[in-house]
């Protein structure tokens, strides 16, 4: 190696030395002060944004008062539904109410035929039950009358009524009564009986 040649190397090295420390000084350890941030809105939106909100909080109590009287409403009307708690118990319920009626205006209403839930809308229930019985039209008249007068929200949704031959001008009626239950009855598994 001669002089010449070793010099050209250290120069060589020498400048990438000196680049690669200017290189650290200046860009990657550069002190990057932010630049300051501007306001993302102007003082006479931010207090036209103020005011709105503010208009907003003066109609709550209002909009807290409607939503008590619909609530209240909303009780005074679910005060007719059957209050149970499976489907079981609002067959018995409209059986045991048909019996007790039919007992009042001299009908024997004993055993159910057909039993059955489904949906009622979107929010309720429909639990219905299916009995057949022998009366005279007087008493059949009575008896629908004795179901119309009852508090819970209830429903003939099936009346055949078929003449006999009897003496007595007897009917053979086949009866569906329904009652509104709570959707959750409308949406449990059934068993072996039902939909």
């Amino acid at each position: 190696m001669t002089v010449g040649t070793l010099d050209r190397k250290n120069a060589i090295l020498l400048v990438g030395g000196v680049s690669a420390i200017l290189l650290l000084r200046f860009v990657v350890m550069a002190d990057h002060t932010p630049a300051p941030v501007q306001a993302s809105e102007s003082a006479p939106m931010a207090l036209r944004r103020l005011n709105k909100v503010r208009e907003i909080a003066a109609t709550a109590p209002a909009k807290e008062e409607l939503l008590k009287q619909a609530t209240a409403e909303l009780e005074s009307r679910e005060k007719g539904m059957l209050k149970v708690d499976t489907s079981t118990q609002a067959y018995a319920f409209l059986q045991e109410k048909l019996h007790r009626l039919g007992e009042q205006n001299g009908i024997d209403i004993r055993g159910m035929e057909d039993q059955r839930v489904r949906l009622l809308g979107n929010d309720y229930g429909e639990a219905m039950v299916f009995v057949r019985f022998t009366c005279r039209i007087e008493q059949l008249v009575n008896l629908l009358a004795a179901l119309a007068n009852e508090p819970e929200i209830l429903a003939t949704n099936q009346v055949q009524v078929t003449g006999t031959p009897d003496k007595n001008k007897t009917l053979n009626v086949r009866l569906g009564l329904s009652g509104v239950v709570a959707k959750k009855i409308a949406q449990e598994k059934k068993g072996g009986t039902g939909l």
